[in-house]
């Protein structure tokens, strides 16, 4: 294999405009949907039967069919022999700690901690039919329970009364809590499965990762804040709406001495033993076959010394206590909660589906798998819907539980589905074992579990070095998080998201290019040596979409390129001409009289001005870049050509084209060409769809690359020699600038 640098390749082709291109290779005009056809396209149900009566076959249907239900298409392919034995295995691992996450979240969203375990029951069974994921584990994620627990408090607070909700009556402050957590859930549900069918999967895109960074970063901390009751044993009222987080942080340490001490060392206890552990576990985790389950080990462990030491009596530590051995009947949602709550149920579906998204993402390019986002949003919306009938927490997917079904050998949801028969068991079963378990411990394992989340912050020196306005994006969205909430924090990073994307495509980094010696490469003049800028040329490049916020910032950076004011020139031009013609007329001009001109004396109009220079009844012609008669100042052009490199350019909305026109135009009429390269066909179309071309700005002006306008430059101006551009300087000082015409 030859070096890079010695590889060589030699192209022989014509010179091509886009004109020249057209006329010798034929186009292939597609017809385009009618706005009736995209309009329906926009919702998926008339999508799928578009596609299917469109042209209507058994292998349509099949995939329509597959598209609706995936589990068709990966039950086809299922190999009991070589992944029914794996999925067993990672069922019964994910299942163990389904549980157990689902009993300690449920703590975050301020609601009893059975209802956690209906997460990972009921939004798994509808999301083993519709969803596209093999490996992710659907269930209670902490940053949800979390937002969900905001809106329980606000609306069921600790002191005080709770909203004025007709359904409210007659229940006591549990069941009015998870009469609201199981409203936000299933409006939760709404809103995925609307945007699912609404095909607005691509929604996640505007969540950036460092976006996702922050905000998660800074769900942790309000989860480490709201866990320190648990840990502390201390009974603190819940918290909402901005500066939560201090109020909370004010009644943890006006308490600090009531102090449980046997919730305290359990809880240390704990999290050394699960954080020891699971350290041994990622470093080893190429030996280990399974990852040691420290979490059930110490949850077990916990249970038996509470029960044998009666902790709850003797000691005053608050426990889980008793779990029912069946299921609650479903319930309607509220639709006062839907009311109350649907501002911060739109934000609760967003996140839950992006990070959801993110996990299956991962997991699926690893396997060779492929999901579909629009499906995505359905499977988790009528997941939300069927669990929140059940009063199940708004489910997501948490990253440790997805990495346990994919890391203990799990191939496919049937992984997942085992995992609810595990949780089944636990809920009618054996369930009161777990009575005597102390809530110190599961808020110690919630502690544990945000190791990662908090360790994310280590990302911000990194992110001020390399990209500092993404580095705004993180610790922004991070800090209104805190301080403000998560809503309003999640809105303040969108915002930041979105000024930073305004601010990159406003003010790009525009360049003027010249040519790499020897090649047809053109690059930014002030980053190479060995460049070559083409005399009387200029090469222009803006990086970015033009539109009606740039492009005044597009016209100011091609003045400062070029050196000069196209209008400016123009209209000193014509004031120039209109002051010959007025002397030629008075017989004052002269080839040896050269009279003061005094501005005074000069009264067009300025519209006058911006038109093109009217050389009619003018008996001679004009060198502008000499020395004018009369003492007539107009600055001097010293480039012929202009090329500006549009390859970069994706569109150019209406306002742009006009300012862009206007451009083309100042330089047009003072003699210089200007050239268009690497256009977009979509956008020429759009320029002659918009009348963008007339008697001044004609198609001929558009190339496929600047190597070709620039063999066209030079065949229209060819280079001038040494002897030629000698000869130029002495007859510029010695010439007279204005000769008679024959």
């Amino acid at each position: 294999m030859l070096r890079p640098s010695t590889q060589r390749y030699s192209v022989t082709r014509p010179l091509y405009s886009e004109d020249a291109f057209e006329d010798e290779h034929a186009k292939v005009y597609r017809k385009h949907k009618t706005f009736l056809i995209f309009l329906l396209l926009l919702f998926f149900f008339f999508n799928k039967l578009y596609y299917l009566f469109a042209s209507c076959t058994s292998e349509r249907a099949k995939n329509t069919a597959i598209s609706l239900l995936p589990i068709i298409g990966w039950m086809k392919t299922y190999s009991f022999k070589e992944w029914l034995l794996n999925d067993i295995l990672s069922g019964v691992s994910t299942g163990l700690v389904a549980v157990l996450q689902g009993l300690a979240f449920s703590l975050l969203a301020s609601i009893p901690t059975w209802y956690g375990l209906y997460a990972a029951f009921f939004p798994v069974i509808m999301y083993f039919f519709l969803g596209t994921s093999r490996h992710i584990s659907v269930g209670s994620f902490p940053v949800l329970s979390l937002m969900v627990g905001a809106v329980v408090t606000r609306l069921v607070p600790d002191e005080g009364l709770p909203a004025n909700i007709t359904a409210f009556e007659g229940l006591t402050k549990e069941e009015q809590r998870v009469l609201v957590s199981a409203s936000l859930t299933f409006l939760v549900g709404l809103f995925q499965l609307g945007m699912g069918l609404l095909q607005v999967g691509f929604i996640v895109m505007y969540l950036s990762d460092t976006l996702i960074s922050g905000f998660t970063t800074a769900a942790a901390v309000h989860i480490l804040i709201s866990q320190l009751k648990f840990v502390l044993g201390l009974t603190v009222p819940g918290f909402s709406g901005p500066l939560s987080i201090i109020y909370t942080l004010e009644s943890v340490f006006t308490q600090i001495t009531s102090t449980n001490i046997h919730d305290l060392v359990t809880s240390i206890v704990v999290m050394v033993m699960v954080l020891g552990v699971k350290e041994i576990n990622d470093r080893f985790k190429s030996k280990l076959k399974v990852p040691i389950p420290i979490e059930i080990i110490m949850t077990v462990i916990a249970c038996g010394v509470s029960y044998a030491f009666n902790f709850s009596e003797n000691h005053g530590v608050d426990v889980v206590g008793k779990i029912p051995n069946t299921f609650e009947s479903p319930i309607a949602p509220s639709l006062q909660v839907f009311q109350m709550a649907a501002v911060d149920a739109f934000p609760i579906a967003i996140v839950g589906f992006a990070v959801a998204f993110a996990v299956a993402k991962v997991y699926s390019v690893k396997h060779d798998y492929v999901i579909d986002g629009n499906q995505e949003l359905i499977a988790f919306g009528a997941s939300n819907i069927f669990g929140g009938a059940f009063k199940s927490l708004a489910a997501s997917t948490a990253l440790s539980r997805s990495a346990v079904q994919e890391s203990t050998g799990g191939k496919t949801q049937v992984a997942g589905l085992l995992s609810a028969i595990i949780v089944l068991v636990v809920i009618l079963g054996i369930g009161f074992l777990l009575e005597p378990l102390p809530k110190s411990v599961l808020g110690a394992v919630v502690i544990v579990n945000l190791k990662g989340m908090l360790m994310q912050v280590v990302t911000v020196p990194y992110l001020w070095k390399k990209d500092r306005p993404d580095c705004i994006v993180w610790v922004g969205t991070c800090l209104a998080a805190i301080f403000l909430g998560l809503d309003i924090g999640l809105a303040v990073g969108l915002g930041l998201e979105l000024l930073t994307v305004v601010f990159r495509a406003q003010f790009p980094h525009c360049s003027v290019l010249a040519n790499i010696s020897g090649t047809d490469i053109y690059r930014d003049r002030k980053d190479y040596v060995n460049i070559y800028e083409p005399e009387g040329v200029k090469i222009f490049r803006i990086p970015s979409p033009i539109f009606f916020a740039n492009i005044d910032f597009f016209r100011d950076k091609l003045k400062d390129a070029v050196g000069f004011n196209p209008l400016r020139i123009l209209r000193k031009r014509n004031k120039a001409v209109k002051k010959m013609k007025k002397l030629l007329k008075k017989g004052e001009l002269t080839l040896t009289s050269v009279p003061v001109l005094h501005p005074s004396e000069d009264e067009s109009n300025m519209e006058d001005l911006d038109k093109p220079t009217d050389y009619s009844d003018l008996p001679i012609q004009v060198n502008w870049n000499a020395e004018l008669p009369a003492n007539i100042q107009v600055p001097p052009v010293n480039i012929h050509s202009l090329v500006l490199d549009f390859s970069v350019v994706s569109f150019l909305d209406i306002s742009a084209l006009k300012g862009l026109k206007a451009a083309i135009k100042e330089f047009i009429r003072i003699n210089v060409d200007v050239y268009i390269v690497g256009c977009d066909p979509y956008i020429i179309e759009k320029l002659r769809n918009c009348k963008f071309f007339d008697d001044e700005i004609k198609t001929s002006i558009f190339f496929l690359t600047i190597h070709d306008a620039m063999l066209f430059i030079n065949e229209s101006h060819p280079p001038k020699t040494v002897s030629e551009k000698v000869m130029k300087t002495f007859g510029d000082c010695t010439s007279l600038i204005c000769s008679f015409k024959d």
